[in-house]
């Protein structure tokens, strides 16, 4: 994800806040089981469960899996799934107790704006025995849950469906779960950081997703944490005149009655919800080729074709250029969707990457760097997903490197000085936003994380030689593709591929409260800090 900054510090979170937070979320068991509503074919409780606070035996901490039954141990009891798989920096995120092995999305979609029929029915295996489980999914008029077809019992607890099936799920049992509701796609909140404005976002006739970082609740219920991820079918119903685009590969488009169509799309690789796109609006596909015969399709606005075309032609040219540094592109296909939006932000959603409008009918220089931005996530961020929050420096620091050394050669600024101007500004940043892989929530989207982060990567390159950093690289993309990695595995991969530990050198960087000497520049100074 790349959009324009400003320097406005903001006063880290205190990190204890969002445990506090949780800790206080909690009432009477007895209280929300006397709330039972009926929904179409469902039972709903309102009110809150007890995930934590004193606890009976068997019942999870926050934050932290829920036990289940060792290994060669059978008859152990049925216990809650956690309803967050513990990220410290957002503990809620997705949930425990279960895997999910695929998702089917069917949106009823009917024009902009407006409210319409949806249903998300998973697929999942149980990784404990299961009393009950948790879906992320905040903010949309439920309608009816079942579980392997029979009616379950739903709590909303903010942005939590804690759904209790008619009977428990064994360990390893496979299970199948069916949300019906109206989603809303008007639906979506902001951040203070580069993300700004997230989960649906309008365009004149339809809609684009931005999910990113934990959006996609407003959109469909899910397991939604950058590191779990699942393939998607699709399967998008709309007005004559519209067209659905949507990650992988279109499958079928068939016309229903009343001139509506059904588009359905198969994301073929395992997604994050983070990752996801359904776009809807009056699209024109422009069909390419890149590297090897890779089929480029890019989805544009009827009105933009023309004036978007030279700059989205570049596409295969950006490839061949990753593809020399990084290795074969991960994915089977890929396409820029073209976003009609005022909202400046552009989004690594796998294999299509949404791209702003004003992007592509700006300055070139400009235009470029978002479109090697987004496309390199589709090796680091999209392929190699992040391990938990604080990893996210592997993912934009990396995105932002590579993005600023191709501008360097295509009429942007040197590297030398786009680091450097980074480099300056570095304590400030730490003090600001945290150290590149200790980030507080509130500012895990600001400059550190994209310039302060590829100053890393940097610092690394100085230190081990080019040829030696294009090896880690190399190796961080083939070792890991298709898997979710962390800080501590990059810093091992490194020391393994260079001979020599680098924790030493990288912890301080990673880390520490200031910014350490520049390997090769001992003449570089960093600014002082600002209160």
């Amino acid at each position: 994800m790349k959009t324009c900054f400003t320097r406005s510090p903001q006063e880290p979170a205190p990190r204890g806040r969002f445990r506090r937070a949780l800790r206080t979320r909690r009432t009477a068991l007895a209280v929300a089981l006397t709330t039972v509503v009926g929904i179409t074919g469902a039972a709903v409780l309102t009110g809150t469960l007890p995930y934590w606070g004193h606890r009976s035996p068997g019942t999870p901490a926050p934050g932290t899996p829920a036990p289940g039954p060792s290994a060669g141990t059978s008859g152990t009891a049925p216990s809650p799934g956690a309803p967050g798989i513990g990220d410290p920096l957002m503990p809620l995120d997705g949930n425990g107790g279960y895997t999910v092995r695929h998702y089917t999305l069917a949106f009823d979609w009917r024009a902009p704006r407006t409210p319409f029929d949806a249903s998300t029915t998973i697929s999942a295996t149980a990784t404990q025995a299961l009393s009950r489980f948790d879906l992320d999914f905040a903010g949309n008029t439920l309608h009816s849950v079942t579980v392997d077809g029979v009616p379950a019992t739903a709590v909303r607890h903010d942005d939590e469906l804690v759904i209790t099936p008619a009977k428990p799920i064994p360990h390893g049992g496979t299970f199948t779960v069916r949300v019906a509701y109206t989603a809303d796609p008007t639906q979506r909140r902001h951040r203070d950081d580069a993300i700004q404005d997230y989960g649906w976002v309008p365009t004149p006739d339809g809609t684009v997703l931005y999910p990113q970082p934990n959006g996609a609740k407003m959109i469909f219920p899910s397991n939604d944490h950058p590191s779990l991820r699942a393939p998607v079918t699709f399967r998008i119903t709309t007005p004559p005149g519209l067209s659905a685009v949507a990650n992988g590969r279109l499958v079928e488009r068939v016309r229903r009655p009343g001139g509506r169509v059904r588009w359905t799309y198969d994301s073929e690789q395992p997604v994050a919800a983070q990752l996801v796109q359904v776009a809807i609006g009056k699209f024109t596909f422009v069909d390419s080729t890149g590297p090897r015969g890779l089929p480029v399709r890019d989805a544009v606005p009827d009105g933009l074709v023309t004036d978007t075309q030279v700059y989205r032609s570049l596409s295969a040219e950006h490839l061949a250029w990753l593809e020399r540094r990084l290795g074969p592109y991960p994915f089977r296909r890929y396409g820029v969707l073209v976003g009609d939006t005022d909202l400046p932000v552009a989004l690594e959603t796998q294999s299509l990457s949404v791209v702003p409008r004003a992007d592509l009918l700006g300055d070139r220089v400009d235009a470029e760097r978002n479109l090697v931005h987004e496309l390199t996530h589709q090796w680091t961020g999209d392929s190699v997903a992040i391990r938990q929050w604080s990893d996210l420096w592997l993912s934009e620091g990396h995105a932002r490197f590579y993005e600023r050394l191709y501008s360097a050669t295509h009429g942007g600024d040197s590297m030398e000085a786009a680091m450097r101007t980074a480099y300056e500004q570095h304590d400030q940043w730490r003090q600001d936003a945290g150290a590149p892989a200790e980030p507080t929530e509130p500012a895990l989207f600001k400059q550190m994380r994209y310039d302060g982060s590829a100053l890393v990567l940097y610092a690394l390159r100085e230190k081990v030689g080019e040829q030696t950093f294009e090896r880690i690289e190399q190796s961080w993309v083939t070792k890991y593709r298709g898997r979710a990695a962390g800080t501590r595995d990059f810093v091992t991969l490194a020391s393994k591929v260079t001979g020599e530990d680098l924790k030493p050198f990288l912890t301080p960087w990673l880390y520490g409260a200031r910014t350490p000497p520049m390997p090769g520049h001992p003449d570089w100074q960093v600014d002082p800090v600002q209160d």
